[in-house]
């Protein structure tokens, strides 16, 4: 049965090594007969949260008027949800936690989704992606019946197409083809 395959890509390069790597997924995934979507999120406006909670009162309608309602119908609507974000001092970018962050409106909505998480790194020890992961997992645990599919971590890449000829891509591209 085919999925509905949201991808978010929070590289601010076009063809970064984290967006390489959602590509590569992609193409494994719909070559297994699944949909898919990527939204570059550097395309996308997305404000930040600030709290005022107007959208507890109005049924999850956030009053600021950017891409990010969209984008959380999306993500309510998609069966699997990749997160893709490279590794900023340890954890993930300012991109990818900012819609984190705006998922409040509506994240109870969030349900029964797989989650695969994508991080990469400059840094070659595989352990300097473990907190932008976890950080990726503390958010699914506010959600219900979130699943850990599948993490991928491309490490030792800085310079755009780094990533290329890794057993990160291989991993992305398994991936992808093995979503049921």
């Amino acid at each position: 049965m085919s999925k509905n395959i949201l991808v978010l890509s929070a590289s601010p390069r076009k063809g970064g090594n984290s967006d390489l790597l959602c590509d590569v997924f992609i193409k494994g995934a719909r070559e297994a007969g699944n949909q898919t979507e990527k939204i570059f999120l550097r395309d996308r406006r997305i404000g930040f949260c600030t709290a005022c909670e107007h959208c507890q009162s109005h049924g999850g309608a956030c009053p600021q008027k950017d891409d990010m309602a969209e984008i959380l119908g999306k993500m309510i609507g998609a069966d699997v949800i990749v997160m893709a974000t490279p590794v900023y001092f340890y954890t993930m970018d300012g991109q990818i936690k900012t819609l984190i962050d705006r998922t409040v409106a509506r994240y109870t909505e969030i349900q029964g989704k797989s989650f695969y998480f994508i991080a990469t790194a400059a840094d070659s020890d595989r352990t300097s992606t473990g907190r932008t992961i976890e950080g990726f997992r503390a958010f699914t645990d506010c959600l219900t019946d979130a699943r850990i599919a599948g993490v991928i971590s491309g490490t030792g890449v800085w310079k755009i197409g780094d990533v290329e000829g890794t057993p990160a891509m291989r991993e992305a591209y398994e991936m992808g083809k093995s979503v049921a």
